[in-house]
């Protein structure tokens, strides 16, 4: 079910001024999308921001990084009423008057698209959609329409510029084989703390593989590096010199020789779980990359790896979001066939 987050700005700042009105919804929050050519938004500083920096108070008000907050301010695009030297670390005091010119947004070449993915909930800062198999994220060679992203602007019209660029805020990605949660950030505010959570490994990512055979122990952690492999550059490979990996599972079950996995990642690798689980010799089902001698119950667009469970932090409120997604009725299916033994 699709969700709606209560606006935030308007706690901010005080009711906007007849210049603004047109770049402000009917809710009080400030549009994503920026105008198609410069505009002026003004505001006054309320008592949440008094005492803030400069570049702070812009990221928070306007839905932009802190960096592209600051790149704003040292072209001039800011100014304070009353008037003082403008500078990102300036701190703003109650009742100040604040402008900001908006530049208009680069645009890159992307045909929106009518892409068929689920959304799980939307505010104003993210989106949490269910990816299904067979989709790829980014275009990217051999796919260069047809992806989530087109699919994104497509659905989402006012898609936030991102510091500048209008484009869908992707922050981390699935494989096309994979099915299941990613977030999308929406404005630059969100993709920066979505991203530094990411490096600093605060969001919860948990997935549901079901792997040929049965694994070393009933709970285990890898930790072994990957990095591409040396022998096949369309894999990837657990490689002495490789970027660091880990990925913690837990067996929920084993019949006829199949164990059905729940992992945990601590990093964010390319192909990790495959790559991971293949090296403990438990690869997934269907994983014609790194299975290439069994026999694949699923069209070539499907492994049998779903992101179930996905948790993070609001960027912007700091509350805590956890959302789940059981498996599709094609993973689902093959699973009864387990364990009626009819696989």
């Amino acid at each position: 079910m699709r969700k709606r987050a209560s606006a935030t700005a308007a706690a901010m700042c005080s009711a906007p001024s007849s210049i603004d009105r047109e770049y402000i919804n009917e809710e009080g929050e400030g549009l994503l999308a920026a105008p198609s050519s410069s505009a002026v938004q003004n505001f006054t500083v309320g008592a949440e921001l008094a005492g803030h920096r400069l570049d702070f108070v812009i990221s928070r008000l306007l839905g932009v990084s802190r960096g592209y907050a600051q790149k704003l301010i040292k072209e001039g695009h800011a100014s304070l009423t009353p008037e003082r030297r403008v500078k990102p670390a300036v701190k703003v005091e109650e009742g100040d008057s604040l402008a900001v010119v908006i530049p208009p947004a680069e645009t890159l070449d992307l045909e929106p698209q009518d892409i068929d993915f689920e959304t799980v909930y939307d505010d104003e800062d993210l989106i949490v959609v269910n990816k299904p198999a067979g989709l790829v994220v980014h275009p990217a060679p051999g796919h260069w329409s047809g992806t989530l992203v087109h699919g994104l602007l497509f659905r989402y019209p006012d898609l936030g510029t991102l510091n500048g660029v209008r484009r869908p805020g992707i922050v981390h990605r699935l494989d096309a084989t994979t099915s299941g949660l990613m977030v999308v950030a929406r404005n630059g505010l969100a993709q920066e703390g979505l991203f530094k959570d990411f490096k600093e490994r605060r969001i919860r990512k948990e997935y549901l593989a079901l792997c040929c055979g049965m694994t070393p122990s009933e709970r285990g952690s890898v930790k072994y590096p990957i990095d591409r492999d040396p022998y096949n550059r369309l894999r990837m490979a657990c490689v002495e010199d490789g970027r660091e990996a880990w990925t913690d599972y837990e067996r929920l079950w084993n019949v006829n020789n199949y164990s059905l996995v729940k992992c945990t990642l601590h990093s964010g690798r390319t192909h990790q779980i495959r790559v991971h689980m293949q090296a403990v010799r438990c690869p997934l089902v269907g994983d014609r990359l790194y299975a290439p001698s069994r026999q694949s119950p699923f069209g070539p667009e499907r492994v049998f790896l779903h992101s179930w469970k996905l948790g993070f932090k609001h960027p912007r409120s700091g509350k805590e979001m956890l959302f789940t997604q059981p498996l599709p009725r094609e993973l689902a299916d093959f699973l009864k066939k387990v364990r009626m033994g009819a696989a």
